[in-house]
C-alpha cells in the first residue's frame, strides 16, 4: 500500500466523490507504480475508455481468453447439474425405497414408496441455504487467498458434500448434510467465478464471456435432465442415481484441473502489492508483451479502482440505509427484484419439472417432458446477450413479465379445468391428453421468456445500481434475498401443488404482474450507462418511465432539457406515456 495512504485517516461516514483525489506519484515511494496521475473517478473512467480502445481485437484473437473464461465457466455447469439432478433422483424408484417412507396402496395388499411433502422440500431446498451461506460467508476467501485457491477449495468442499450422499445407504438425513455442503460450495463458486471472469476478461468481450457462466448452467440443467432420463431407464437399483451423482465427481475434478491453464486475476496481485505478477496477468490474457503501453494503461486503471476502493473503506450498515443519497431505494429495488426473479416461478419447473408432467400426463415420461425444458432452456440462452444490448434492461424486463404471465395464465387455466374434466383423482390419470400437451408447450415458451430476459437480468442490473463504497453489501443483500426465496418456494412447492396443485400458477402470475408494475414505475434503464452516469441518473431523480430518454451531464448538447426526465405534467395514463 502507498504511504499516503497508510497515513490516510476518515471516518466512518466518509464519503469518496466523484471530485476525490485518489491520485498516486510514480516515484520510490510509490511501491504501486503508477504511470501517470489519475485524480478522479471520471478521470479513472475516460482512461478505463481509453485502455478498452487499446486492448480491442478481432474475436478471432481472443480465442485464448475465451477458452480460459468458458473453464471458470464450468462453476456454472456444476450448479446447473445438480439442479437439473435433483428433481429426478425423487421420482427414481430406488431413491424413493431408501430415503422414502412407505404406505399400503389403497384397495390392495400392495405397499409404495413415497417422499412426504417435508422430505421432498427438504431434500431440493437445503442446497438453497447452503448457497446462501457459501454466497454471503465463504466469498470472503476469494480475497483472502486468491481466486484460484478460493475455487479449487470449492471443488473440494464439493466434492466432500457429493461423497456423503453417494454414500447414503437409508438415512436421509445424510443426502440433508450432504445436501447443504454442496450448496455452500455452489454458492462460492457462483460468487468467484463470475468475479474472476469479469476481471481477466478485456473490456471488449466482457459481456460475451460473462454470459458464458449462465450458459453453463442452462447447459448442466440440461446434461443433468439427460443423464437422468438414461440412469433411470436403464437401471431399477442405485445406479438411477449414484451414477449421475457419480460424474459430479469428474466435474469438480475437471473443474481444479482447468486452473492450471487460467492465471491469476491481476486485480487479486494488485491488491496484494504484486504488481509485476499483475503486469504478467495482464500480458497472457490479453496475448501482448508485459511492456506493451496498453498493458500499462489497463494496469493504470486496475491500481487507481484499488487506491479508490482502499480510500472508500467499508460502508457500515448503518449507510445502507440513507434515502439522501439515493442508496437505500437502490437496495430496496435490487432486493425485490432479485426476490421477483425467484418468484417469476422458474425453480417451480426447473426442479420439480419431472413431478410436475409425470402428473400431466401419466403414460408420458416425465424425464422426456424435463430434457425438452432444458433443451429449450439452453437454446434460449444464447439469444439473450444480443436481446439485451438490443432493447436494455429495463424494456426486456417488462416484455419478459408480460410473456411469462401469459403463458402461465394459459398452464394454470387448462390445468385446473381440462386436465381432469370430472375432477382430481391421485388414482385416476388425466383424461385429456390434449390439455396436457398444451401445457408442456405453454411451459416451454415460458422458459424461454425467463431465459431471454429475468434469468440474467437481475443480477446485471443489481451490479449496475450502487455506488462503490457500498456495493459489496448491497450486492451480498440481495444475493441472499434470491437464494432465500429460492429456499422457500423449493421448500414449500409440494405442500402447495398438493392442495391446489395447478393452481399454483396462478400464485406466480400474481407475482410477475406485481413486477411489470414495480420495473414499470421503480426501475430506471441503465444500459449504456457507466457507473458514474447510473449514480447520477439517481440523484437527480430521474423517472424510470422517462430514463430511456435520460442523457448524462457529460453527453448533453445545448437544447438539452434536464427537467423533460426528471418531471411529469400529463394526466391520467397519458403521463406515462
Amino acid at each position: 500500500m502507498s504511504k499516503n495512504l497508510e497515513n490516510h485517516t476518515y471516518d466512518s461516514s466518509a464519503r469518496v466523490s466523484k471530485e476525490e483525489t485518489y491520485s498516486q506519484s510514480n516515484d520510490e515511494n510509490h511501491p504501486l507504480g503508477l504511470s501517470k496521475t489519475i485524480t478522479s473517478e471520471k478521470e479513472l473512467e475516460a482512461e478505463a475508455a481509453e485502455a478498452a480502445d487499446l486492448l480491442k481485437k478481432p474475436i478471432s484473437q481472443r480465442i485464448g481468453i475465451i477458452l480460459i473464461c468458458f473453464c471458470l465457466a464450468f462453476g456454472g455447469f456444476v450448479f446447473g447439474f445438480d439442479t437439473g439432478t435433483i428433481g429426478g433422483f425423487i421420482n427414481m424408484s430406488d431413491f424413493k425405497r431408501r430415503f422414502g417412507q412407505k404406505r399400503r396402496v389403497a384397495g390392495s395388499n400392495q405397499v409404495e414408496h413415497y417422499f412426504t411433502d417435508v422430505r421432498t422440500g427438504l431434500i431440493v431446498s437445503l442446497f438453497n441455504v447452503g448457497c446462501a451461506f457459501g454466497c454471503l460467508v465463504l466469498a470472503k476467501s476469494m480475497d483472502l487467498f486468491g481466486r484460484k485457491l478460493a475455487i479449487a477449495g470449492a471443488a473440494v468442499i464439493y466434492i466432500v458434500g457429493i461423497l456423503i450422499q453417494i454414500c447414503s445407504f437409508k438415512k436421509f438425513y445424510q443426502v440433508f448434510i450432504g445436501r447443504l455442503i454442496t450448496g455452500s460450495a455452489v454458492g462460492l463458486l457462483s460468487v468467484v467465478c463470475v468475479a474472476f471472469i469479469g476481471e481477466l476478461s478485456p473490456p471488449d468481450i466482457r459481456s460475451l464471456t460473462v454470459a458464458l457462466y449462465q450458459l453453463m448452467v442452462t447447459f448442466g440443467i440440461f446434461l443433468g435432465y439427460l443423464i437422468n432420463f438414461g440412469t433411470n431407464k436403464n437401471y431399477t437399483n442405485s445406479a438411477q442415481w449414484r451414477i449421475p451423482l457419480g460424474l459430479c465427481f469428474l466435474w469438480a475434478l475437471m473443474l481444479i484441473g482447468a486452473l492450471f491453464f487460467v492465471p491469476e486475476s491481476s486485480r487479486y496481485y494488485v491488491e496484494k502489492n504484486r504488481i509485476e505478477e499483475a503486469r504478467d496477468s495482464l500480458a497472457v490474457c490479453n496475448k501482448l508483451s508485459k511492456d506493451d503501453p496498453a498493458i500499462q494503461k489497463e494496469l493504470d486503471v486496475i491500481i487507481a479502482s484499488v487506491e479508490n476502493e482502499r480510500l472508500a473503506g467499508n460502508a457500515s450498515f448503518r449507510e445502507l440505509f440513507q434515502t439522501k443519497n439515493k442508496v437505500f431505494q437502490r437496495l430496496v429495488m435490487g432486493v425485490v427484484i432479485m426476490s421477483l426473479q425467484q418468484l417469476s416461478g422458474d425453480n417451480y419447473f426447473f426442479y420439480y419439472g419431472t413431478t410436475v408432467f409425470q402428473a400431466v400426463l401419466k403414460n408420458f415420461n416425465g424425464f422426456q417432458c424435463s430434457i425438452i425444458i432444458g433443451m429449450v432452456n439452453f437454446v434460449s440462452t444464447l439469444p439473450a446477450l444480443y436481446i439485451v444490448s438490443r432493447f436494455g434492461r429495463r424494456n426486456c424486463l417488462l416484455i419478459g413479465s408480460l410473456g411469462m404471465i401469459a403463458c402461465l395464465v394459459v398452464y394454470s387455466s387448462v390445468g385446473v379445468k381440462r386436465l381432469w374434466p370430472d375432477g382430481y383423482s391421485d388414482n385416476n390419470p388425466p383424461t385429456s391428453k390434449g390439455a396436457g400437451n398444451c401445457m408442456i408447450v405453454f411451459t416451454c415458451f415460458y422458459i424461454f421468456c425467463f431465459a431471454t430476459t429475468w434469468a440474467s437480468l437481475a443480477y446485471t442490473l443489481c451490479s449496475e445500481s450502487y455506488p462503490l463504497r457500498v456495493k459489496a453489501k448491497c450486492m451480498g443483500i440481495a444475493t441472499a434475498a434470491n437464494w432465500i426465496w429460492g429456499f422457500l418456494i423449493s421448500f414449500f412447492t409440494p405442500f402447495i401443488t398438493s392442495a391446489i396443485r395447478f393452481a399454483y400458477g396462478y400464485v406466480f402470475m400474481g407475482c410477475l404482474i406485481f413486477s411489470f408494475f414495480f420495473v414499470f414505475f421503480y426501475v430506471p434503464e441503465t444500459k449504456d450507462l457507466s457507473l458514474e452516469e447510473v449514480n447520477e441518473l439517481w440523484m437527480e431523480g430521474v423517472l424510470p418511465w422517462k430514463s430511456t430518454s435520460y442523457v448524462p451531464k457529460d453527453r448533453r448538447k445545448a437544447d438539452y432539457d434536464a427537467t423533460l426526465a426528471t418531471t411529469d405534467t400529463g394526466k391520467g395514463f397519458k403521463r406515462f406515456f
